[in-house]
């Protein structure tokens, strides 16, 4: 473990959780950012530990929608919603964090020979900042149930998959059982959610956000 000041470089999972779980284990206020629930791993207890850790603590998570393309994590993230985490989703690319009651910050690093590194941050100077930053990616996200439930009706997994393919429009709709008119429109309402302003661009920040 290196040390300067208020910075602390942690390497891989087993280190973290060693260094770190006194805090977990005494936070009441966890704010999270993750591109899928693999990163943080050591921060989610197993049943049953799971859902008084959660009663226990005010929790927000934001994530990047590839999170609902797998069938387990969204189960979690439902879990999580149904027992008091407050839970968002963005398509904005973010900065994997954690804050644990405003005044730890852990920061996940690249991977580097398979062990990935991460930041813990305890000065007051350089935790408001990365508060900050969180705190506007929070209020730009959207909440898990409506952007969940906006995400199902359009049919958003089927749709990235027919694009990713290359498929004509016709035959896309025939393949998802729409009509051409239906079909269009969900591909543009689903460049609209992916802020695209053309398939291509769509396609790339699908793959960004983890959809394909």
């Amino acid at each position: 473990m290196e040390k300067v000041t208020d910075v602390v470089v942690v390497r891989g999972e087993a280190e973290l959780f060693e260094r770190t779980k006194h805090l977990f284990a005494a936070a009441t206020e966890v704010s999270c950012a993750a591109r899928d629930l693999h990163t943080w791993s050591v921060a989610h207890p197993t049943a049953p530990e799971r859902e008084q850790a959660v009663r226990a603590t005010a929790v927000r998570k934001v994530y990047q929608p590839g999170v609902l393309l797998d069938p387990t994590l969204a189960g979690h993230l439902r879990f999580m919603a149904d027992h008091g985490a407050r839970i968002r989703i963005t398509e904005r690319d973010i900065n994997e964090t954690i804050l644990l009651d405003r005044r730890i910050a852990i920061v996940a690093g690249d991977r580097v020979g398979g062990v990935r590194s991460y930041t813990v941050v305890s000065s007051p100077e350089l935790i408001q900042g990365i508060q900050s930053l969180y705190e506007a990616v929070w209020a730009s996200a959207t909440d898990l149930e409506s952007y969940q439930a906006r995400f199902t009706e359009l049919g958003a997994r089927e749709i990235l998959e027919q694009l990713a393919a290359g498929c004509k429009d016709e035959t896309a709709a025939r393949a998802l059982g729409v009509s051409l008119r239906t079909y269009r429109r969900r591909v543009a309402e689903l460049m609209e959610i992916l802020g695209a302003s053309s398939r291509f661009q769509a396609g790339a920040r699908a793959r960004e956000a983890g959809l394909l």
